[in-house]
């Protein structure tokens, strides 16, 4: 566990103590000095990674697609024949 998530972990902890005692209102802003905390972390990614990243799952979708279509041909075909071995 990182440095930075123990320390989340115990103000979350001494939060979660601190519950009853804090008023609604202390709560909320609270809830949105944290929400404004983590937004400054947030970076949008360049357009380079957005780009390798759709190429990635364009990719992946096209080998599940091509996967599931032999995995659906396989069976039907196995209960076609099925079908026809006991319906002689």
């Amino acid at each position: 566990m990182g440095v930075e998530t123990k320390k989340m972990a115990n103000s979350s902890a001494a939060a979660s103590e601190n519950v009853g005692i804090m008023s609604w209102p202390q709560r909320v802003k609270a809830f949105y000095n944290d929400v404004r905390t983590e937004m400054r972390k947030v970076t949008t990614p360049s357009r380079k990674e957005v780009q390798a990243t759709t190429t990635v799952v364009l990719v992946a979708i096209f080998i599940f697609g091509l996967y599931f279509w032999v995995i659906d041909y396989v069976i039907s075909q196995g209960v076609d024949r099925l079908f026809t071995f006991f319906s002689k």
